[in-house]
Formats: structure tokens, sequence, C-alpha cells
């Protein structure tokens, strides 16, 4: 199983494999055709509530990360993430401009099994 992250607003590239968009709201300002999205799965992506709470602050990474693992434990949008990413290659595509900071780390370290 091999998982990529990405920009949504990168090129798509041959390697991705299946682009999947993690976030649940669409890109702003990116067309369907640039996007090249083949799974859109926003229920895997963290609440509303706790989206808007991290507000992409690194000073709250850590809280954030186990907030949206707790909120991971009991979602089933996970267990399909699971299945695409195990049929071969998988980008996790997000918007955010911070590229260590956001939602698609945090689902790749779960994916892999890892911290």
């Amino acid at each position: 199983m091999r998982i990529r992250l990405k920009r949504a607003y990168e090129a798509p590239a041959r390697s991705d494999g299946q682009r999947i968009l993690v976030d649940r709201l669409w890109p702003r300002g990116l067309t369907r055709d640039k996007a090249a999205v083949d799974h859109w799965i926003k229920e895997v992506a963290p609440s509303s509530e706790l989206r808007k709470w991290f507000g992409h602050d690194p000073e709250r990474w850590p809280e954030f990360r186990r907030r949206y693992r707790a909120e991971l434990k009991k979602n089933p949008a996970l267990a399909e993430l699971r299945a695409l990413a195990r049929k071969g290659s998988i980008t996790l595509l997000y918007s955010a401009k911070d590229e260590q900071h956001n939602q698609a780390v945090v689902l790749k370290q779960v994916l892999d099994g890892g911290a």
C-alpha cells in the first residue's frame, strides 16, 4: 500500500494512483477537471467544529491530532479509505497551504498504522 500526500492545487501525475480528496469542503477556486479527483470522501475529514477550532494553528497541532484520531475511531468512512488504499497506490488530496499540519498527514499516519 503506497500512500502519498499532495495539495489539491498541484497538477496530477501518473504516479498518484487513485486521487482522493479528504477535505470536507471543495478547494476554493479549483475546477473539478483540474482537480482530477477520483473520489471525494468528505466524511473522513475532521468535523466542522474541529476544523474551525484548529484553524491550521501549528500550536494546536498536537491536540488537533489527538482529537481527530478520536473522531476517526468511530468514523465508518475510514473503512472506505482503507479499502481504496488496499487496492493500490493512492494520493490523499488536501487544500491546506500548510503541508505539515493538516488532516491528510494524520490520515496517512493512521493508514500506515503509525503514530
